[in-house]
């Protein structure tokens, strides 16, 4: 039986007046890469943030690897990595990880292995403060690799990064899926949909599919991911004209 990872029903996030996720419905499974893909503005970091169980204000029920999003029984099994980077830049690579490692109370040793797993080897004992765009996505990964989670949430980590960088973090990505790791990478970059196992798309706070990459190409004719987007905001009625209580799941 495959296990459901992160489950939510009917999740609902609340600012002031403003609903900006509407009754979103959907299951991940256990061991696959799902890319949240939308606009900036799309509602992906509010949705990342509720599975993670640091967002305020959510209505509906989220639930992750069996636990409601942010029991305290979720810290060492959730890796995260926000689209801001959580680490010292005036310590090292290897004095970040160790550090963390000490928090989370994880062994030390495990930074060893986390250094090994994100290719940072070499730059151990390197300023944060110096490394590249690249380095450093990798070291917030490497933290968030800490404890070996089962479940990695990852907020736009190839934002910024040229085409080489972006498809060797997914070459990691895949590798640590294969190892058994479940992974929801949020993208606005629509290229990288086709490296998923499934697409979550989402428009305004709410979902416009939840497809295979293949099922999404088929179900709107398109021949890209760009195309199949627009192919469905197209067929979407204009958001203003949606009522408040929208459930809309496709």
């Amino acid at each position: 039986m495959v296990n459901s990872v992160i489950s939510a029903k009917d999740l609902r996030v609340i600012r002031g007046k403003h609903e900006i996720l509407h009754g979103l419905n959907f299951d991940v499974t256990e061991g696959s890469v799902v890319g949240l893909l939308g606009p900036s503005g799309s509602g992906k970091s509010t949705l990342m943030r509720s599975i993670v169980g640091v967002q305020r204000h959510v209505h509906g029920e989220i639930n992750v690897l069996g636990e409601p999003a942010g029991s305290k029984s979720l810290r060492l099994k959730l890796g995260y990595v926000s689209q801001s980077p959580s680490v010292y830049e005036d310590l090292t690579v290897i004095q970040n990880l160790k550090y963390f490692a000490s928090i989370m109370r994880v062994p030390r040793n495990d930074a060893t292995r986390v250094l090994k797993v994100t290719g940072l080897e070499s730059q151990a004992r390197q300023l944060v403060s110096t490394l590249s765009g690249g380095q450093l996505n990798r070291t917030s990964l490497a933290i968030a690799l800490l404890g070996k989670p089962a479940l990695l949430v990852l907020d736009e980590p190839t934002v910024g990064l040229d085409p080489v960088l972006r498809a060797d973090l997914w070459t990691l990505f895949r590798q640590l899926a294969a190892e058994g790791t479940t992974l929801l990478v949020s993208s606005h970059v629509m290229d990288e949909a086709s490296r998923c196992d499934r697409l979550l798309l989402l428009r305004n706070g709410l979902i416009l599919a939840d497809e295979t990459p293949a099922g999404l190409l088929k179900r709107t004719g398109a021949t890209d991911p760009d195309d199949a987007f627009l192919r469905l905001i197209r067929n979407e009625p204009d958001f203003d004209e949606q009522t408040s209580d929208s459930k809309r799941v496709a």
